[in-house]
């Protein structure tokens, strides 16, 4: 008997690849009903997106030139689906593609590229999302249910829709902060500031919960991380990023957090984005840039960024262990329990 032969569905929000694709991949942003609900007002919806894009365009473009002219999420990702497929090439035989929201390769690519590749056995879905929210996770599942559909005869969908507290994504961010942590004198004297994205709080009242696993990501991280390197920083803090618009978000905010640090005497920070398993804009210019820059204003001395997670031989580990664990096989080679990842049949 062959080896069972596998699709993996890869998912990630995307970037525009050029500075002429900043519109048309907001655009396709602001039309995502789970980025923006508007309820009984969804006629509205494509000439709000249409204004909004417009005038964001620029400024976001503008930050795109400052990081090469184009997100890197793409190139990233491919690494990653490249590192994963050699990963599990031993054990299943693996047909991976990738499926961005709002930006080429688009989620009707990657149906049409497992369409090609011909039968699969069953189809793994894996959102690169480590925590599981109603913008990214589900928003990424309705697409690929509304593209793919419930075709007769289609193999069984198994959905991976977190990994937050998966061991060797955890030991991969520790690894990252760990080595991080080196370009410091004295490391634990620093501030480990967490940073994940942020979140409109009318998600978090609807019952989202990123924000629960978020905080339990950076409880695992610093748990692990006390335990392995004697000079972890004595103190951390978790704040978000990435505001939109008016409304309430997850607080507190970065760049907020950064000045009260600042002006409390604070001279060295560590910050690690922990929700975003690679660099793209959030990454590379709102940290690495702007909250830089917010830093030197604060008088803080020395700020560094953790790099991320990547296609670092932990975080793929971790990505194969739930592959194939998803279809029922477990890893000899597996370091690590899976903890509680959610692994089922589709249901979005």
């Amino acid at each position: 008997m062959g080896r069972k032969r596998v699709g993996i569905v890869l998912f990630q929000l995307g970037g525009p690849d050029s500075l002429e694709a900043v519109e048309p991949f907001l655009l396709n942003l602001f039309l995502d009903p789970d980025i923006i609900p508007l309820g009984p007002l969804g006629i509205l919806r494509r000439p709000i997106a249409k204004l909004i894009s417009s005038r964001r365009s620029i400024p976001v473009a503008e930050k795109y030139a400052e990081i090469g002219g184009r997100s890197p999420i793409g190139t990233l990702t491919e690494r990653q689906r490249v590192r994963l497929v050699e990963a599990l090439s031993p054990h299943i035989d693996p047909i991976a593609v990738t499926a961005m929201r709002y930006w080429h390769p688009l989620t009707s690519e990657a149906v049409a590229a497992l369409r090609k590749a011909g039968p699969q056995d069953e189809i793994v879905l894996l959102p690169l999302y480590p925590h599981y929210s109603y913008a990214t996770t589900l928003s990424s599942l309705k697409e690929w249910r509304r593209v793919y559909g419930q075709p007769t005869g289609a193999p069984p969908e198994r959905t991976i829709d977190h990994f937050y507290d998966h061991p060797l994504y955890i030991q991969a961010l520790v690894e990252r902060i760990g080595s991080t942590l080196r370009q410091f004198q004295d490391s634990s004297r620093i501030h480990l500031v967490f940073s994940a994205h942020g979140l409109p709080m009318s998600l978090v009242e609807k019952g989202d919960p990123y924000p629960q696993q978020v905080g339990a990501t950076v409880s695992a991280v610093s748990e692990l991380g006390t335990k392995q390197y004697p000079g972890w920083p004595r103190t951390h803090l978790l704040c978000y990023q990435s505001r939109v618009g008016p409304a309430k978000w997850l607080q507190p905010a970065l760049t907020e957090t950064i000045e009260r640090l600042g002006h409390e005497g604070v001279k060295e920070m560590l910050v690690a984005p922990i929700s975003f398993v690679t660099e793209h804009i959030e990454t590379l210019h709102e940290i690495n840039i702007e909250a830089r820059e917010e830093a030197r204003k604060a008088g803080i001395e020395t700020f560094r960024m953790m790099p991320a997670v990547g296609d670092s031989p932990l975080f793929i580990g971790a990505l194969k262990d739930l592959v194939l664990r998803a279809v029922g096989m477990e890893p000899h080679s597996s370091r690590a329990p899976l903890a509680s990842a959610q692994i089922g049949s589709a249901t979005v």
